[in-house]
């Protein structure tokens, strides 16, 4: 069956494929913690990136934007944000998914119980 949680170091891990395991195993209804959301890597180079997210960020409503679209730069919103496009979070099984996970930016060893410490390895 399930494990009641499962924790995630995301240190050197590429996000869209951490992603992409992490939503499947969502909506299968596995609750799971990620942490060191700050040591994601991205495939491609820094420069092309970075552009990349610049050009994001000058997305805005023309009339008011603080309707959205909302621009997230904590490490743990992106990381969670990348999930979401991979999850059908505007319906119910969606939202129930994305509930079931944690994106936290440093350690999370203080506040679970060490029966509950399980790793999985991806790749």
């Amino acid at each position: 069956m399930f494990e009641k949680v499962i924790v995630v170091d995301l240190k050197n891990h590429l996000l869209g494929r951490v992603a992409a395991t992490v939503a499947k195993e969502l909506l299968n209804g596995q609750k799971i913690v990620l942490v060191r959301a700050e040591e994601t890597t991205f495939s491609g180079a820094c420069g092309r990136n970075c552009a990349k997210f610049l050009l994001f960020l000058g997305k805005s409503t023309n009339s008011n934007p603080r309707k959205g679209p909302f621009h997230f730069r904590s490490p743990s919103r992106i990381v969670w944000r990348a999930i979401r496009g991979m999850v059908p979070h505007k319906l119910a099984k969606g939202a129930a998914a994305m509930a079931r996970l944690k994106v936290k930016v440093r350690h999370l060893w203080w506040v679970l119980p060490t029966k509950e410490k399980n790793f999985i390895a991806f790749f």
